[in-house]
């Protein structure tokens, strides 16, 4: 056959082709040609949610592979901004940090409490904080953790990697904590509590607590007591810098947008390689996040992860406030979810990582440890988060909102109520210090029968100041229940808190 009878040829079964025929329909019978199973046949046309598919016997023509190329790189965009979220929210920490000082040495602490000013993941305004940015960068690091505090510390990919104080080894006494370097093979010397943290950066935090109402007993033990120095200055610790944060407007949030991956892509390239799996690092690596490489995507790959990131926020939102996750309520017929679905702060279940879980929690909250999802009577705390009220509608800020928390509420210590932004997660800025109520809030009525009704609106109820939390209308809101000290009606069901009603 000369050239041109080949292209004669080649256009006239082309045309064919495009016509539905089945390729392998043409396919003389030969020798070796065997019986094909019709499920390894591609047809010449496939509709799909990205277009129309063509191909020629099998093979994509070329604007087919284009689609699919596109589709693939907004998938693993999605995949990987959501993969991005633990790491993120630590990077946007470490951005927040830096406007007071250097790590190690810096000590951010809440004197007198956090309040609806700064921007942070679902605090609480209950507790004075205390938070570090730690780095083993240039070697071991030396902790001294003061007594009677509560807290953990995670790596720079949100992973847990000990708890300091009331559960942790020293439990609650204080105690030296030494940070190893990721791929450290030196002497470790005697005395400490031992952590290998898998990164370089970590991040710790850890709360105190109020003392008749007054938070300076617990800050005043954290200024006389914490350190923080390399294992090499022990003889002579450098001084430490504290920094009250209450009422400070700063941010140490994530975004929301395509800049996620350029905060993500600085932990890639600050943090050891084997920090990560190889199959999670892949995913980085297909939309250009690689270690020692620049992060330049082009025009193209640029506008597709930027959409992608438009579609993982709406994931993570998604997962979060209209969450589909059956194990993540606590009751039947109820709004109260658990931020650790099925009871693992791994997130794990059967083996297997549950994603939506993990999604959930990294988009929504801070701070991960075993000490949130293990049963401990009387100790820690235990949390609930409500997204809906009693009719699986939105919160909404024009609306009052009724809550009756039944007598006998099992919280040793205290309870109390915080409201946060759906937009970022944050405490509700309104004209109130701190969007809260609870066990500790100053006049709180309670019922004879030792029940008590909570109030969310933009008034107060007549009479209820004392027991109402202001909303905006116009703008949505969540609640999270904390419990300190939890006891065994909480953790066997016996108690449940009322469903947020509309009035």
């Amino acid at each position: 056959m000369n050239f041109h009878s080949a292209l004669k040829f080649g256009a006239v079964t082309l045309l064919f082709l495009c016509a539905g025929t089945p390729a392998h329909a043409q396919s003389p019978k030969m020798k070796m040609t065997t019986e094909t199973p019709p499920y390894l046949v591609t047809p010449n046309t496939v509709e799909t949610r990205i277009g129309t598919l063509k191909f020629i016997d099998g093979f994509p023509d070329e604007a087919t592979a284009a689609k699919v190329y596109d589709n693939l790189d907004f998938q693993r965009g999605v995949q990987a901004y959501l993969a991005a979220l633990p790491a993120v929210s630590i990077e946007a920490f470490l951005k927040g940090f830096a406007e007071f000082g250097s790590v190690n040495q810096t000590v951010l602490i809440s004197e007198q409490l956090l309040n609806a000013k700064s921007l942070f993941l679902t605090a609480n305004t209950t507790t004075p904080y205390t938070l570090l940015y730690l780095s083993t960068k240039d070697g071991p690091l030396v902790v001294e953790i003061p007594p009677e505090v509560l807290g953990p510390i995670d790596d720079a990919w949100f992973r847990w990697v000990s708890d300091v104080g009331i559960t942790g080894p020293d439990k609650g006494k204080g105690g030296k904590y030494l940070l190893l370097p990721p791929g450290y093979t030196g002497a470790v010397p005697d005395g400490y509590f031992v952590a290998r943290p898998r990164t370089i950066g970590n991040l710790l935090f850890f709360r105190t607590f109020l003392r008749d109402g007054d938070p300076k007993p617990g800050v005043d033990n954290v200024k006389k007591n914490l350190k923080v120095y390399s294992l090499s200055q022990a003889a002579n610790p450098p001084p430490m810098k504290f920094v009250d944060i209450s009422g400070k407007a700063f941010n140490t949030i994530g975004p929301g947008d395509y800049s996620l991956f350029e905060f993500v892509n600085r932990v890639i390239q600050d943090e050891p390689i084997d920090a990560l799996d190889p199959n999670t690092l892949g995913l980085f690596a297909a939309i250009g996040i690689e270690k020692g490489k620049p992060f330049a995507p082009d025009v193209r790959l640029k506008k597709i992860l930027t959409e992608a990131a438009a579609v993982g926020d709406a994931t993570a939102r998604s997962v979060t406030y209209r969450t589909r996750m059956k194990d993540a309520y606590f009751y039947p017929n109820s709004a109260w979810v658990t931020p650790f679905v099925g009871g693992s702060y791994k997130f794990e279940q059967d083996g297997a990582v549950n994603l939506d879980a993990k999604n959930m929690f990294f988009f929504y909250a801070t701070g991960v440890t075993p000490a949130m999802t293990m049963k401990m009577v009387g100790e820690g705390s235990q949390y609930a988060g409500a997204f809906v009220d009693a009719k699986g509608n939105p919160l909404d800020g024009s609306k009052t909102y009724r809550l009756h928390m039944p007598p006998n509420i099992p919280a040793k210590d205290f309870w109390s109520f915080t409201l946060y932004d759906n937009q970022t997660r944050s405490m509700l800025q309104t004209d109130q210090q701190s969007p809260a109520v609870g066990s500790l809030t100053k006049g709180l009525l309670v019922n004879a029968d030792g029940s008590v009704d909570v109030y969310f609106g933009p008034k107060a109820p007549s009479e209820k100041e004392s027991n109402w939390v202001q909303t905006i209308p116009g703008k949505g809101w969540n609640t999270l229940l904390r419990l300190y000290g939890p006891l065994e009606p909480w953790f066997n069901r016996t108690w449940r808190p009322g469903e947020i009603e509309p009035m």
